[in-house]
């Protein structure tokens, strides 16, 4: 049974309690909310308040900023005097990670503050150890201790707050009972949020972050589902993103599909889009997700159907399906295929030799596949009695949701059959005119077939909405890519610039996306600080951490192996670490 939403194939906002920022109000029926972070230092307070500005005037609705120490924290007040003073009304948030003093403090000042429970009241040293019952209690009152000030002063001051749980830097208490899991997570946040309840404070909002679109997704309909059972009073808002999702393309993809997955179930009060990129540049992304959304909001035919889904949605499975041999094979163990239709593949031919890992693999004339109406009872009857090997797919023309269609498919039809999921169910092919604009139509084929793949459905795809061939190859593989089901070139972790980062993470990650680019399969986490490192290294394979000013550490999985590297020589010595463990190959 779906508990974490109304309707896996019907539209319906999840219904949430508001939460009050200074003059904003977000949940409810007030509309879904765009924030972005500073990249500039708190403590230059002219360059907070210019950017700040400048995000405002893109339509970013909620700032935060980072405040690492009790001296950043009280800076908060100039910023947020300077920016009244201009009559900038924006709600500013202050980002708390190790320092309970620093969240006392800036609570003064912003209209709300932002904790993460894994690093609040706890510091991550990987310790393995077996908690009694009584200990665990005694491990929770020690927080209750920490936590508690701050939520007295939240109440008196009208303080908004988010518990925002980030996959990468869970609490070693947490890892020992729960594991590094969206479950884990979950507890985490709840642990906070019932000392919140005790003190009979309301005014805050979760958030389940991860870079690993998968991870993040699961751990958002855990929390949702486990809230629906504590009581309706249970409804807090959520805020969402995709923790490190990157820069460019594949950040872009990667946010599309965590967070318009979630939207397109109904979930999410408030969204950021982080990538490693400036902040401005987040803000079209997030309101192109937004009006995305808003279209598949109201889609003009519903689908009246309680047949239950046959896969679950709290963890990942691939839907099993029989292996069907076309040239290369489609289903069973192979890895989800692009197809391309003859006319995509026309304009490639000439080129494929230099279409490196971007191939079409099948022509979808050439294969056997078969087109239903998924609500059709006819439709479904004759393909069980026909019984033909075929790929199966939703037929072009139907006015329904691409999502919720796919999902009908997968619930009704035999597991035997493999199916080809497409990112528009237009029956003509996408042309230039219709996506001037390849942004919004990158975003829309990313929340279509990522959330798709997320949810374990489909074992073939095809990118129809972006016109130029080459192109909607690139995007195939990416969106592949990016919902973590085929992973062919190098995959980077790489969290977005703020307050607290010791190096340019934009031109260090361009620098050594330069240098390691060709490794495929190998995952590379780039952090500028230690907030999130150590916990996100054990979703990487190597990881290069901004340890001090002009120093860096490195790390094999969780492990840091070498301390305060110079800036100047880290990137060779992450070279050497990699050739070291074997996974280095020559250009």
């Amino acid at each position: 049974m779906i508990t974490y939403c109304k309707s896996i194939y019907n539209y319906q906002r999840r219904p949430s309690r508001v939460v009050t920022l200074g003059g904003l109000k977000m949940g409810g029926h007030h509309p879904i909310r765009i924030q972005s972070m500073l990249t500039s230092n708190t403590m230059d307070t002219e360059a907070c308040v210019g950017e700040t500005l400048r995000l405002v005037s893109l339509g970013c609705e909620i700032v935060r900023l980072t405040a690492p120490t009790v001296r950043d924290a009280a800076n908060l007040k100039n910023i947020h005097d300077a920016l009244r003073a201009q009559g900038c009304s924006v709600p500013l948030v202050a980002d708390i990670h190790f320092k309970p003093e620093a969240a006392i403090e800036a609570a003064q000042w912003v209209e709300k503050i932002r904790i993460n429970p894994g690093n609040f009241a706890d510091s991550k040293k990987f310790h393995v150890r077996d908690y009694t019952d009584v200990e665990y209690e005694e491990e929770l009152e020690r927080i209750y201790k920490r936590f508690s000030p701050l939520i007295e002063r939240c109440k008196e001051r009208g303080v908004a707050m988010r518990i925002g749980t980030n996959h990468g830097s869970l609490s070693d208490r947490i890892m020992n009972r729960f594991g590094d899991s969206p479950l884990g997570m979950v507890e985490s946040a709840l642990e906070f949020a019932h000392i919140a309840r005790a003190l009979n404070y309301h005014n805050f909002v979760f958030s389940m972050k991860a870079s690993n679109p998968k991870v993040m997704i699961a751990a958002y309909r855990l929390l949702v589902a486990r809230l629906g059972t504590q009581g309706d009073d249970w409804n807090y808002p959520m805020h969402l993103g995709v923790t490190e999702a990157g820069d460019g393309e594949d950040g872009r993809i990667k946010s599309a599909i965590g967070i318009g997955s979630l939207l397109a179930d109904g979930i999410g009060d408030t969204i950021r889009v982080s990538l490693t990129e400036d902040s401005e540049y987040e803000i079209p992304v997030a309101r192109a997700l937004l009006a995305e959304q808003n279209l598949r909001a109201f889609p003009a035919s519903l689908l009246e159907t309680k047949v239950p889904p046959s896969w679950s949605f709290f963890t990942y499975e691939r839907r099993p399906a029989s292996k069907l041999i076309i040239g290369s094979y489609v289903g069973g163990d192979a890895p989800v295929r692009v197809v391309v239709t003859r006319q995509t593949y026309q304009e490639v031919a000439s080129q494929v030799s230099t279409l490196g890992e971007y191939q079409p693999e099948l022509i979808l004339e050439d294969l056997p596949h078969r087109e239903i109406d998924p609500r059709s009872e006819s439709d479904i009857q004759a393909l069980q009695e026909e019984n033909v090997p075929c790929l199966v797919t939703v037929r072009d023309g139907l006015d329904l949701d691409p999502i919720a269609a796919f999902r009908l498919l997968a619930a009704r039809i035999p597991r035997a059959f493999p199916i080809l999921l497409k990112d528009t169910l237009r029956e003509e092919n996408m042309t230039r005119e219709d996506t001037k604009d390849i942004t919004n139509s990158l975003l829309s084929s990313s929340v279509v077939l990522g959330s798709l793949l997320c949810d374990g459905i489909g074992d073939a795809i095809l990118v129809r909405r972006i016109p130029s061939a080459q192109e909607s190859l690139r995007v195939a593989y990416n969106i592949l890519q990016g919902a973590g089901v085929r992973i062919f070139k190098t995959d980077y972790v790489a969290c977005p610039s703020c307050g607290r980062t010791l190096f340019n993470l934009q031109e260090t990650t361009a620098r050594i996306k330069a240098s390691t680019g060709h490794l495929k399969g190998v995952r590379i986490a780039i952090m500028g600080c230690i907030v999130n490192g150590p916990g996100e290294m054990a979703d990487a394979d190597f990881g290069y951490v901004g340890g001090a000013p002009g120093k860096v550490n490195l790390y094999v999985g969780k492990k840091v192996v070498k301390f305060n590297i110079p800036q100047a020589e880290a990137l060779e010595e992450l070279i050497a670490l990699i050739q070291e463990h074997g996974k280095w190959v020559e250009q």
